[in-house]
């Protein structure tokens, strides 16, 4: 430990953050910057390729980045990164390493070879996704079981994936969600007027334009509805370049707005105006954006797969993955029966309370003999 009592904490396993877009990336965001208040210092590896002027102006209490090299190539670019930043921490020791990702978890026996205590952040199954071909879902399993193996904690945020795996792991594991912050409603409508989006005129989506996130089937959905109403799809797509045209080839009647990737006060724009919010993933670990959209009192319509029954919702706002006749029932009936705006409990969820549960893990892990 640090001086007077301070955990030297280092993150690997993101891409990075502010300004950089991907579920985990965000989770970060929000949490590592509170750890300040808590006796943390925490040391953020980024990966270059990933950020923007924007990344750079940004500045947290305590918290030190690190940017190192990356690619970003499919399969590779976590990979390079993680062994680069495995380097980087055998010559610039910490107490702990939080690795969020199962992928970059290969690497917990070195650190703890090396007497550096390991923290595992599960968020979802990778080797679940589409995306990844025979080989690379093989070696996503593998990494799996070396990082649930070699790490002294593991984190889980999505309570079902906990319940899979073995009593060995259940004790040594803690459940900690994701978390949401409490925005007021923003007074413009910039974004919406570059973009020719009428208020309370469209059905909105956030995420990375990527297979499991089934944005074909809500569009394909959308196209089946005789009601005109817009879809607007926030996010921009990594590896696959073909995907968003592949997307745009399916809005045959010219319903969809792609507005990529999309953030702050733009972003609070499109939540606060949209007139239901729909997730049509077929994987998820805990989707944030499932949050956002009940922090700004939207109807949701959401797939009906394990980790959106963490958030309590009624059976007539769920529709079956990758099944567009099922998602376009169910934004059909929730438009007639559910309006804005939904109240929903969101009191678990609250950041400074997940702060102090993961701060208390490291803490633990630290004094366990």
């Amino acid at each position: 430990m640090g001086k007077e009592g301070t955990v030297n904490l280092a993150i690997i396993g993101i891409r990075g953050f502010p300004y950089v877009q991907g579920g985990v990336e965000s989770h970060c965001e929000q949490l590592i910057p509170r750890f300040a208040q808590k006796g943390i210092t925490t040391r953020v590896y980024r990966r270059k390729p990933y950020l923007t002027s924007l990344s750079y102006t940004k500045k947290y209490n305590s918290v030190k980045f690190v940017d190192l090299p990356s690619t970003k190539i499919k399969g590779v670019e976590a990979l390079f990164h993680t062994i680069l930043c495995t380097f980087h921490l055998l010559m610039h020791r910490v107490d702990v390493v939080n690795i969020h990702n199962i992928g970059p978890g290969m690497m917990a026996p070195i650190f703890r070879l090396a007497g550096i205590k390991v923290v595992l952040t599960y968020h979802s199954p990778n080797y679940e996704h589409s995306k990844w071909g025979c080989i690379a879902k093989v070696m996503l399993r593998l990494c799996e079981k070396i990082s649930l193996k070699a790490s002294n904690h593991i984190i889980f945020v999505n309570k079902f994936q906990r319940a899979k795996y073995s009593t060995p792991i259940a004790l040594k594991s803690s459940v900690i969600p994701n978390g949401i912050n409490i925005t007021e409603k923003p007074s413009s409508i910039n974004f919406l007027t570059k973009w020719d989006i009428t208020p309370n005129g469209y059905i909105l989506a956030v995420g990375r334009l990527t297979p499991e996130k089934g944005f074909e089937t809500l569009i394909k959905a959308i196209q089946a509805m005789d009601n005109e109403i817009t879809l607007v799809i926030a996010g921009s797509q990594d590896h696959n370049t073909g995907y968003l045209d592949y997307l745009k080839s399916l809005d045959t009647k010219n319903r969809t707005i792609f507005t990529g990737y999309t953030t702050g006060t733009d972003l609070a724009e499109l939540y606060a105006n949209a007139k239901m919010y729909v997730l049509s993933s077929t994987h998820e670990g805990f989707p944030m954006v499932l949050l956002e959209a009940m922090s700004y009192h939207l109807p949701i319509v959401a797939s009906d797969i394990p980790a959106t029954h963490i958030i309590e919702l009624s059976k007539d706002n769920y529709a079956n993955a990758g099944d567009f006749e099922s998602f376009k029932r169910a934004i059909e009936r929730v438009l007639d029966t559910q309006k804005k705006p939904c109240n929903y409990d969101l009191g678990k969820y609250n950041w400074d309370n997940i702060a102090e549960q993961t701060v208390e893990v490291y803490k633990n892990v630290l004094n366990a003999k």
